[in-house]
């Protein structure tokens, strides 16, 4: 077991997710960053709890080298990690904390915690995670918590990179063997697989090196196709904003959230990086029934871990 010493004036805010892990060291008094550091992915349920831990401690020790300090304990930590809000996951992680020496103050939550720290004025509202996974998250002005989606890529991911992805590649197959109309997905997903031929994919994604995090980031050649008018694509793209609607939609109105002018935080690669798709997203929200007020765009979810961490050592 680590022994490090104490650092009272140190808080770490750290953001786990399907794609890279990103660790904000911040001096506890003024929340002023110090150092940074990213690993590769942290989901514990997508890449195992051993591979997660690693990458986590990873970021870690980068920050610490980034800000030029010695590693030692902080005063508290956040940590905001896709696939951990079940209470094994917590075990886990907090388990993990007292063997490499982190700190004796730890919160541990799902990433999309994060957002309603970082992305809306007063704690409350929807947070929804679109990347490479997708998950919706939602507090009550009184604090109550709910959340939809999160199952992972073989259970659910909605709407996220990878099932955009995926969607597009089972069409590509079924237009491929004309059973569908053509699609300029074909052609889009060999060129970027090095696939020669339509059937060559099939080594590409089952032998190759195109795994999970690699098949979520073609998502933006789908997009691309359904702005160009591509029909397949444009199937593909308006049914997963319509699913990723549902998730957000859901814990909202099941929790009794304003249905208008509600506070809404996003992050993810697809949602952030698309405003097509953001735009598809939340006008499908509105014929759900849900219509955001504020949409606040969250590039650093970190930043939010940092503030949970700082709250913690006043008690709030």
């Amino acid at each position: 077991m680590p022994s490090f010493d104490t650092n009272a004036n140190l808080v770490l805010g750290v953001d786990g997710g399907g794609s890279h892990v990103l660790c904000v060291l911040a001096e506890a008094s003024t929340g002023r960053e110090l150092g940074r550091g990213e690993a590769g992915p942290a989901n514990l349920q997508a890449v195992g709890v051993e591979n997660a831990l690693r990458e986590i401690d990873l970021s870690v020790q980068r920050a610490f080298e980034a800000a030029r300090l010695p590693r030692s304990r902080v005063a508290a930590a956040c940590l905001g990690l896709a696939g951990v809000d079940w209470s094994n996951g917590l075990d886990v992680i907090q388990a993990w904390s007292d063997r490499a020496g982190l700190t004796a103050k730890i919160s541990v939550a799902n990433d999309a915690t994060l957002l309603l720290a970082a992305g809306t004025a007063e704690g409350w509202g929807l947070a929804v995670v679109c990347g490479t996974g997708s998950i919706a998250f939602v507090r009550t002005p009184d604090g109550t918590e709910g959340r939809a989606g999160g199952w992972g890529y073989l259970l659910g991911d909605e709407g996220s990179a990878f099932q955009v992805t995926l969607s597009a590649l089972r069409l590509a197959a079924r237009s491929a063997d004309g059973c569908t109309g053509p699609t300029v997905l074909v052609d889009l997903f060999m060129k970027r697989m090095g696939a020669a031929t339509p059937a060559a994919i099939i080594d590409a994604v089952y032998r190759g090196e195109w795994d999970r995090a690699a098949l979520a980031a073609l998502a933006p050649l789908v997009l691309e196709a359904a702005e160009n008018g591509d029909t397949l694509a444009c199937q593909v793209v308006e049914k997963q904003a319509s699913e990723l609607a549902l998730t957000a939609v859901t814990p909202v109105l099941k929790h009794k959230l304003p249905c208008e002018n509600l506070p809404v935080a996003l992050t993810g690669g697809l949602l952030l990086r698309s405003a097509s798709y953001r735009r598809r997203f939340l006008e499908a929200m509105k014929q759900r029934g849900v219509t955001p007020g504020q949409v606040q765009l969250v590039e650093q979810p970190a930043l939010g871990a940092v503030a949970i961490a700082r709250r913690s050592l006043s008690g709030n």
